[in-house]
Parts: C-alpha cells; structure tokens; sequence
C-alpha cells in the first residue's frame, strides 16, 4: 500500500470513479473509526451540556473514553441458557454491516466497490442492522432484551419503506443505482435543493436504524427494558460503537446521494467529502435531544400515512423532471 492503485471499474464503462486497490479497505475502515469517535466525542459534550456537570465540554469530550475504558474493566455477564454466538453476532455484525455501507461510498473519486447497484446495496445492508438487532435481543434469552428487539422491529415497518423510496428519488434523477453516477450528476444543483424530502426522510431511516433519538425505545429507556439490557463489557462497548458507525455510515452515504458527493470550492474532492460528512453526522447527534421519542405503533402510523405518501409524490416529480429532461 506503499502509493495508491487505481482500477478501471469493471461495471458501468466510463464511471466517474474508479476503484482502488483491495488494501485500501482498510483505510476506509480507519476513517469509520474517526467518523465513531468524532461522533462520541460530540455526543458527549452535548450530554455534558445538558446535565450541566462539573468541566462542560471538556470533560464530555472525554467521556467516550472513559466509558469505553470501564466497559473493557468491566466483566462480562451472561444469562441462563443464553445463546452467546448469537448475542454476540447481533452486536459485531453491526459495526460490520457499518463497513460494508461505507464500502460504496467514493471519497472523491475513489471507492472500494463501484457496484452498479450500489444504491440497492446500501438498502439491503440496513435492511440487515433489522436482522442483527433483534438478534441481540433473542440472543440474550430474556425477555427485556427480547421486547426491545421486537420494538425495533416494529419501529422498522414505519421507517424502512419510506427510506427505500427516498433512496429511490435521486436514483431515478441519476438514471443510475450507481453511487458513483448519482453523485456526479449533481452537476451545478445538488439532489437536496430540489429534494428535501426525499433528504429529510432518509435522515430518519438513518437514525431509527442506528436506534438513535427518537428510536430509542428500543434500547429500554423504561421498566420493560431493551434490547441491551442484559449487554455488558466488551460486548455492551461493542453494541454502542456499532450504533456510531452505523450513524457515521448513513452520514457518509447522504454525501453522494444528495450533497453533491465532492463538489466544492477550494478544498481537493476527498476532502468534501469528508467535510460534509461531518456536517451531517454532527446534525443527527445534536437532533438526538431534540426530537422525542416516538412509540412504535405511533411512528408506525406517521411511517405509512405520512412519510410514505409524502416521499411518494417526491419520487413522482422527481420522475417527471426527468422525463422532462430527457
């Protein structure tokens, strides 16, 4: 990994964005963790803000370290007849899936994956957080945790339809599932402008699969618990710093959809891209106390009676503009 390697994409001939080479994975995985940390940082210093503790900002920005330093002391619980492979995949799999997102994402011009259906990957990759979430809770072999997977569950019939169609309005502006393509054809007037609520949409899928603001019943903010009551240690550290990257993967991925991927003036691509996906992950952990929580079977009902017919008719105008153009 001495210089960058760059390939022609083998899919769509002329991509806008070309891959590099399989080593390179692992630079993107390290800007994930910066992405985590950025946003535990942040999330600290709001926490401590708002509980008004001794040393402000200062010391909430240290709190994830602490946190994480008291979780890797702490021992590890189990529960009787727990299924532990399972308990423990359900947690792993999310800072995984976290990867395989960002793995579509171009840093400029640069990318991993330049799939042609990187748009439809994005989708079945938070599509899968619904499989490993629950089985953190059913893992557990409790109850507690075992109702707060299925309130992320029913919180997931509100809020995936809704997101997949919003992924749906700047594919069909693009012509195009590649991510690549999508972002370049933000031209001169990116998606946001004339798709805010295709944008504000996936904002929210992006929270509730990251079980975050609004979303977090499912974690157990009351006497039922959640789905990480019975987490602790290593594997408690684990869950959360899944839930960051997920948050910090959905952040990058708004890039390209709707932000015009690197388009800006005087900084290089790369570093836009970066630069706005800070801008969209520091806006989803500073919503996360400003949004109440929502009850499953009432977001359920604002999913399919208000996002859904609104996003909808979204993706029509977008699709007449783009017969129009055409």
């Amino acid at each position: 990994m001495g210089e960058l390697a760059l390939v022609q994409s083998p899919g769509v001939p002329d991509s806008p964005v070309v891959t590099v080479a399989p080593g390179w994975a692992l630079a993107a995985v390290a800007i994930l963790g910066a992405l985590v940390l950025v946003a535990g940082m942040l999330d600290g210093v709001l926490s401590a803000r708002s509980s008004g503790g001794p040393g402000g900002g200062a010391s909430g920005a240290a709190r994830p370290f602490g946190e994480a330093a008291r979780l890797m002391r702490q021992r590890r619980r189990t529960t009787v007849q727990a299924d532990t492979l399972l308990w423990r995949v359900g947690g792993a799999g999310l800072i995984v899936t976290a990867a395989l997102m960002v793995a579509v994402v171009p840093l400029g011009r640069w990318t991993i994956f330049d799939l042609d259906v990187g748009v439809m990957w994005f989708n079945a990759m938070d599509v899968m957080v619904w499989a490993l979430v629950w089985l953190t809770g059913w893992g557990a072999n409790s109850a507690h945790s075992l109702v707060g997977g299925y309130r992320f569950l029913a919180h997931g019939l509100g809020y995936e339809l809704p997101l997949m169609f919003a992924l749906v309005a700047p594919a069909i502006a693009a012509e195009s599932l590649n991510v690549g393509r999508v972002a370049a054809a933000q031209d001169g007037l990116w998606f946001v402008v004339w798709m805010p609520v295709a944008f504000l949409v996936y904002l929210l899928g992006v929270a509730a699969f990251s079980v975050w603001g609004p979303f977090a019943p499912a974690l157990g903010s009351d006497v039922a618990g959640g789905v990480r009551a019975e987490l602790s240690g290593v594997d408690r550290l684990v869950f959360e710093t899944g839930r960051y990257a997920l948050l910090a993967a959905g952040a990058a991925f708004a890039v390209p959809m709707f932000l015009g991927g690197g388009a800006g003036p005087l900084l290089p691509d790369w570093a836009w891209v970066l630069v706005k996906t800070v801008t969209v992950l520091s806006l989803l952990v500073w919503l996360r106390r400003r949004l109440p929580a929502f009850r499953p079977d009432t977001f359920m009902e604002v999913g399919w009676l208000v996002l859904l017919p609104a996003v909808l008719v979204q993706d029509l105008l977008v699709a007449v503009v783009a017969v129009w153009r055409s």
